[in-house]
């Protein structure tokens, strides 16, 4: 009797309506988890932080009855709307801006390939080891998964391969470009000359020069990797998630770079479809893949 019952229990499962529950609870978790990706780092993961703090406050104090804390804290909860619209302007035009590149469900596209990475590792190590050596100071911003269309923004647009020669170019001292940073994105040099926002850590000794508080402020805010070369002394230093390290040698800095940019060979495969669909797209928006051929007379 009872397996007839189960019987009859699933035979009346509108199947539609739990893959359409399963769908919706699927898009809600992504969604969230691409907004939490998207803020982490950021000044407004510090606020939505600060934003949690103030909110258990209100609640322990009302449990605690501590009526005057309760009180002072709940004159500022009727203007929490307008509050959270003016400290997350800057990032919820972000968030918008990359709904409409479609950028917010992931940046695949500018994935490489081992070879490709190689090629840009030993560019990167070229290029900086040269500059150090006659103390050309420079700041290369190697874009991950964080994008960084707001630095792009600020500087000159190149959309040029990556290249030693290239990057001792533009930070010759005396061109226009030398004194701003350089944005890598994948195997290609994005723009020059970008302004990026300084690191107001306390902590910082004096000895930071601004290019290295610009490293750390990038890096603070994103996943970047950003390579540092001081105009005063040569040094090679390289920045991630807000930390910085000084002094490496040419082999130290093609170690960390290879640690950091390698694809495994278990990811490899899609970067390469990746890639190809990459480059299909590119040629669909400039026009190249609908004009035939034209064969020399």
């Amino acid at each position: 009797m009872n397996i007839i019952s189960g019987l009859r229990w699933f035979g009346s499962i509108d199947y539609v309506e739990v893959l359409a529950w399963l769908l919706d609870i699927s898009l809600v978790t992504f969604i969230i988890y691409k907004l939490i990706m998207s803020l982490k780092g950021t000044r407004a993961w510090q606020i939505i932080v600060g934003l949690g703090v103030y909110l258990l406050l209100v609640k322990v104090s009302d449990m605690l009855h501590l009526r005057a804390l309760n009180g002072l804290l709940r004159i500022f909860l009727p203007l929490g709307p307008v509050a959270l619209v003016i400290l997350f302007f800057p990032e919820m035009r972000n968030l918008l801006e990359q709904f409409g590149r479609l950028k917010f469900f992931g940046q695949g596209f500018v994935l490489l390939g081992r070879e490709d990475i190689n090629n840009l590792i030993d560019q990167l190590t070229k290029a900086v080891t040269e500059m150090s050596r006659v103390s050309v100071g420079a700041l290369i911003v190697i874009e991950r998964e964080v994008g960084l269309d707001n630095i792009i923004a600020n500087g000159r647009h190149l959309n040029a391969d990556v290249s030693s020669d290239l990057l001792r170019t533009i930070f010759y001292p005396g061109t226009p470009l030398h004194d701003g940073a350089v944005i890598i994105r994948g195997n290609r040099i994005v723009a020059a000359g970008c302004t990026l926002p300084l690191s107001d850590n306390p902590k910082l000794g004096t000895m930071i020069h601004t290019r290295h508080k610009a490293a750390l402020g990038v890096t603070e805010q994103s996943d970047a990797t950003v390579l540092v070369v001081s105009e005063e002394t040569g040094t090679i230093s390289i920045s991630t998630e807000g930390s910085l390290e000084r002094g490496l040698t040419s082999d130290q800095l093609r170690a960390k770079l290879t640690a950091l940019l390698q694809v495994e060979e278990s990811t490899e495969g899609r970067v390469q479809i990746r890639r190809v669909m990459h480059d299909t797209m590119r040629k669909i928006r400039t026009g190249n893949g609908n004009k035939p051929e034209h064969k020399k007379k």
